[in-house]
């Protein structure tokens, strides 16, 4: 068998420095590079489903959704489910002709500029940083829980979640589909102890299909909705992410849109189907009721339909799925910081790669430390964990995310406005104008509902809403500081040429 050697760099074939990157060149080399090809429609849609963590949310807000808003309750995921899909028409087919893995901010750049392109692009860092950092602390108290139910022993919150900490890293440094693998089985486990649960309230016959309650009138426009529709915007939290993943998907213009469609399509049916189940089944209770058992509504629907063991095995998936999103969102982390490092604006470090996995693992790194930091800091304090940590960190997020896609809607209808590049004006005029409208009426809907989703008093409300808004001008504010200091950098905002060579 012969061998081929390569070929020594001649004039036509540029030497590479000993950083991994070829001379006169700005694309990805070894050392920045991730792994192509490795992700489809379903590997995609895993990672993003498990970022909003089912499970997670019908056992920790449906609940208070039920209680809230009553019989409506399940119309409001539908609703929202409806309002992120008209923003993901456009935004789908705007991924076509944005080749970079920024996401938002790329889409932000292309469609209002790169000042918004650089405001947004802080806001994203921030938001999910936020979202993932904050949910260490729902993994403290689920973990606590479960060791406590199965075990009796007691255990700090924080051990538990800086040990999860640690094997977030281990898995996102490992690469991108090896964290798919990983999720697509937490996925699937969360998703079936709930099917199972929803099974057995049918056989027992206390809920039956053709009551349309829930949809009706009367039940969407009832007093309350306006915060179950804030409660339900959250729960779809990270699904606009498949963009990130373009560098590391198969066939990208294919595989990202669909990803998109089929998670939020997913997402709203199944949280839907749940809530209506559970709700049926115990809506006649009273608010009373609802109210005294919001934290354990489906261990008690889980023992009482299913047995015992079932609410068991609904405790410890629960961890599992706050573990799941954990790794959902620190993935997205890197790739957001990785994409802003290619392209120069963020320390170029942050762009390098595993040698090995081809995964973010600076980023990586930089993104675990900054948990580290911020958990660590929590727990020396003797904060709450779910009440400060999850709660306070977690809600500028959450609005960050949905401002995020306001702006990309906003971003998409400017873009497509005078060349609709062969699609129709349904899908880039007409569908992200109305997502655009109704997402500013959902942010709206969750400022002014945020004591639902912080448990806190004004000042503070007003501190974690005013961050986030905080962040979008000291964003302008810097944008015309990076474009004379750094020109390079802001030609390159938004592009993808720091990682994929386009000139």
């Amino acid at each position: 068998m012969t061998t081929h050697r390569p070929a020594a760099p001649t004039a036509t074939s540029p030497a590479t420095s000993r950083t991994g990157t070829a001379a006169g060149s700005d694309g990805p080399t070894a050392a920045t590079a991730l792994r192509p090809g490795v992700l489809g429609t379903s590997s995609i849609a895993f990672i993003v489903i498990s970022a909003a963590a089912p499970l997670t949310v019908m056992a920790g807000v449906a609940p208070l959704a039920l209680l809230i808003g009553g019989p409506g309750a399940p119309a409001a995921y539908v609703i929202a489910g409806l309002v992120l899909l008209l923003f993901a028409s456009g935004f789908t087919a705007m991924s076509a002709v944005v080749p970079s893995g920024g996401a938002f901010y790329s889409y932000i750049t292309l469609g209002l500029g790169r000042p918004a392109g650089f405001a947004s692009a802080l806001l994203a860092l921030v938001s999910y940083n936020a979202l993932q950092i904050g949910v260490y602390g729902l993994l403290g108290v689920a973990g606590t829980t479960a060791v406590t139910t199965l075990t009796g022993a007691q255990v700090p919150w924080w051990v538990i979640s800086l040990t999860a900490l640690v094997l977030v890293h281990l898995l996102g440094r490992s690469g991108v589909d090896v964290g798919a693998k990983v999720l697509a089985v937490l996925l699937t486990l969360e998703t079936a102890i709930l099917v199972v649960v929803c099974t057995g309230i049918f056989a027992a016959g206390a809920v039956q299909l053709g009551q349309p309650g829930s949809f009706t009138p009367t039940a969407v426009f009832a007093p309350g909705m306006a915060a179950v529709l804030a409660l339900a915007f959250v729960a779809f939290t990270g699904f606009e992410s498949t963009a990130i993943y373009r560098a590391e998907a198969r066939d990208p213009e294919r595989t990202v849109p669909r990803a998109t469609i089929v998670s939020v399509g997913f997402l709203a049916a199944f949280y839907a189907f749940v809530v209506w189940t559970v709700g049926h089944a115990y809506g006649n209770q009273g608010p009373e009721y609802l109210a005294q058992h919001l934290n354990d509504l489906f261990a008690v629907a889980a023992t009482q339909y299913v047995g015992a063991r079932a609410a068991d095995v609904l405790v410890v998936l629960l961890v599992s799925s706050v573990f799941a999103s954990l790794l959902a969102f620190h993935n997205a982390c890197n790739r957001y910081a990785r994409s802003l490092a290619a392209e120069g604006v963020l320390p170029r470090a942050l762009a390098r790669t595993h040698p090995r996995y081809q995964s973010p693992a600076t980023a990586g790194l930089a993104q675990t430390v900054l948990a580290l930091v911020v958990v660590g800091g929590f727990a020396l304090a003797g904060a709450d964990p779910y009440r400060q940590l999850l709660l306070w960190v977690n809600t500028p997020g959450g609005i960050g995310l949905l401002l995020l896609q306001a702006l990309a809607c906003a971003a998409v209808l400017r873009f497509f406005w005078k060349d609709r590049r062969g699609y129709s004006t349904l899908r880039v005029i007409v569908a992200p104008a109305l997502g655009l409208v109704l997402l500013v009426v959902a942010i709206v809907l969750t400022i002014s509902q945020i004591d639902l989703l912080t448990s806190a008093g004004a000042a503070v409300n007003t501190v974690l809403v005013g961050l986030v808004f905080a962040v979008v001008v000291l964003g302008l504010v810097l944008s015309p500081v990076l474009a004379r200091r750094m020109p390079e950098a802001w030609a390159r905002l938004g592009t993808g040429r720091g990682e994929d060579g386009a000139a």
